[in-house]
């Protein structure tokens, strides 16, 4: 009995399926919209209208502003990290140089010819270049009655400002 009466559920399902098509083609497409081949127009209830498109448009560029600023900061602290570490590397190798030359270097390419520095004098990354380093060269005492002058420290060459309020050339 219960069989039966499932088989009569699917069969009215089937009917009422197969009665949506009966219809043909030309049901399916008042559902789609309208195709005609002969005049090549398609009106669609698919796709987007410039409205709707410049608006997403207009929420992407307006996310994007405020983006770009966070990058900016992004790079910059970036920048003065690499700055802080050249500065720290560069200090720690002219006191080397020192202990185990008993004498300053005259220069930093001093640094790069006893190989020291490997790779040559690193990029100022606030200037983007390696000639832009200032060192500050001074009287350095030797032994009790003997001193020489020679680099004793290194900062950077630029002339801004870092995020905290400081010269980069007083790092």
């Amino acid at each position: 009995m219960r069989i039966g009466r499932l088989e009569e559920k699917r069969n009215s399902k089937l009917e009422t399926r197969n009665s949506d098509f009966k219809g043909g083609t030309s049901d399916i497409a008042s559902r789609l919209g309208e195709f005609r081949v002969s005049n090549f127009e398609f009106r669609s209830a698919f796709g987007f209208t410039l409205i709707e498109l410049m608006v997403v448009l207009v929420l992407i560029l307006i996310l994007a502003s405020f983006a770009m600023p966070m990058y900016h900061v992004a790079v910059v602290h970036a920048r003065e990290a690499v700055l802080r570490d050249d500065l720290f590397t560069m200090r720690k190798l002219i006191d080397q140089y020192t202990i185990d030359k008993q004498q300053p270097p005259t220069s930093l390419d001093d640094l790069v010819e006893a190989g020291y520095l490997r790779g040559g004098l690193p990029v100022d990354p606030m200037t983007q270049s390696n000639e832009t380093w200032r060192a500050d060269i001074e009287d350095v005492p030797i032994s009790a009655d003997q001193s020489t002058s020679g680099v004793v420290d290194v900062h950077s060459g630029s002339d801004d400002t870092s995020l905290d309020g400081s010269a980069y050339s007083s790092w």
